[in-house]
């Protein structure tokens, strides 16, 4: 199969080095996001004091929860478009763009409407201290101003991994980044805007990657080709896309759920501690980022060879993304660990607030390959077109246990050590009944695929 430049032919060749080539930049554009939010916390711990970072740090969760549906459609995006690709059925693909495009515009403007008008009373939900809750309600609500922006880029992201090109978004990233950080310290530290400045230039930066990416799409050749006067739901592929998309959202949302619920308790053992799990879940948001690249490879390969019917290639890209996936959470979650103090210094100079980081640090990075074991075995299950069931399995498995965890074992032993205990447990359970998930619907999926088309 003829590919572009910047493409990666996935259904032939040797699988190992494309998977690396295709998630590197992955990896790399979903830390320079991550670096968006650190740019954040970083300068607002330096200069704006702790009542600031806690307000920024304790918000993520509360975003995640917010946007992780939107997020799941475009799962269903990326999994419809590289399945008609990997089919040769360019016109399918074609109009799954156009329709995942207007999708993300019309979300975006929702979410953002919803983030300006709720912020204050989500806050209150999430029983935010006093001190923190007005500093913290201002920076959602510009936040939230950018959410058009946001997921048009990561919808159009999702397209671009779906042609197998993950080099054009990093670069986007790159530029935005550096924009990001530079007018965070303009801002902060000039301006003295505090919590606002930081939220002002995150959102400058996502209408520049989104506008770069607009500008990519509408320049593209072939399926992937934006034309903004075609702009249309069509609706078989809307149906495929919600099929797919939705339970990945709402299992997103029940996972933020539960890690709000975490975050109230959290909440509870006051700013020092809060601030401190805080910093280190952003740490430990690299070390995700890093396997994550592997669940959205994993994805978008075997979604590309299963719509070509080359089942046995999915196996491997299954093995292959476990084995990198493996290794990059051992390797970076220990390395969180090791540096964890220098790291935990960067965003706050507290040595209570680096206490309570490095608790959470050990309790959290380093097992976090786990997490990583489960996400694959996740990606592979959608790729293959099956999301309820990989959906119910987490939401029962790593959300249900951990909300039942903090109703009773967190009830007894009332510490954060233990409230961070239930992220690995969570992990094994959930983990093991999607690898028993995956035997059974393995069968039926390959059975599928080498059925004779009318």
């Amino acid at each position: 199969m003829q590919t572009k430049r910047h493409e990666i032919d996935m259904c032939t060749g040797s699988l190992a080095p494309k998977i690396l080539a295709f998630a590197l930049p992955l990896m790399l554009s979903s830390i320079m996001q991550l670096l968006f939010n650190a740019a954040d916390i970083i300068v607002v711990g330096k200069f704006a004091g702790d009542a600031s970072l806690a307000a920024v740090t304790s918000t993520s969760s509360l975003i995640n929860l917010l946007i992780n549906l939107f997020m799941g459609l475009s799962i269903g995006a990326n999994v419809t478009v590289a399945q008609s690709i990997g089919h040769g059925d360019t016109d399918r693909a074609e109009r799954a763009v156009h329709t995942a495009i207007l999708l993300s515009l019309c979300s975006g403007v929702f979410l953002g409407i919803f983030g300006v008008f709720a912020a204050r009373q989500l806050l209150e939900l999430m029983s935010s201290p006093e001190n923190v809750i007005g500093l913290s309600t201002l920076y959602l609500r510009i936040y939230f101003l950018g959410m058009p922006a946001s997921l048009f880029y990561n919808f159009g992201s999702a397209l671009l991994r779906a042609g197998g090109d993950t080099r054009r978004p990093l670069n986007y990233l790159t530029i935005a980044g550096i924009i990001n950080a530079l007018l965070n310290l303009l801002l902060v530290i000039v301006f003295h805007l505090d919590v606002a400045g930081v939220a002002i230039a995150t959102i400058i930066s996502q209408y520049i990657s989104a506008a770069l990416v607009l500008r990519c799409l509408t320049r593209e050749t072939g399926p992937l080709r934006l034309d903004l006067k075609a702009l249309r739901i069509d609706r078989p592929v809307l149906g495929e896309i919600v099929r797919i998309g939705l339970p990945a959202g709402f299992q997103g949302i029940v996972f933020s759920l539960s890690n709000v619920v975490i975050q109230s308790s959290i909440n509870s053992f006051g700013d020092i501690v809060m601030a401190g799990s805080g910093a280190s879940a952003n740490i430990e948001g690299f070390v995700y980022m890093g396997m994550n690249a592997f669940h959205q490879t994993c994805l978008t390969f075997t979604s590309q060879n299963y719509g070509a019917g080359k089942c046995e290639r999915v196996d491997k890209v299954l093995l292959w993304c476990q084995g990198f996936v493996i290794f990059t959470g051992l390797f970076l979650g220990g390395l969180a660990c090791f540096f964890g103090r220098t790291l935990l210094g960067i965003y706050s100079p507290s040595p209570d607030v680096i206490d309570q980081g490095m608790i959470r640090l050990m309790y959290v990075a380093a097992p976090y390959f786990l997490c990583g074991i489960m996400d694959v075995m996740v990606g592979s299950l959608r790729g293959l077109g099956w999301s309820l069931a990989p959906m119910v399995v987490s939401i029962l498995g790593a959300c249900g246990l951990r909300l039942i965890w903090v109703a009773t074992v967190f009830q007894i032993y009332h510490t954060p050590q233990c409230l961070y205990l239930s992220y690995p447990v969570t992990w094994i359970i959930t983990g093991g009944v999607h690898v028993l998930c995956f035997l059974f619907i393995r069968r039926e999926a390959y059975a599928k695929a080498a059925a004779p088309t009318a």
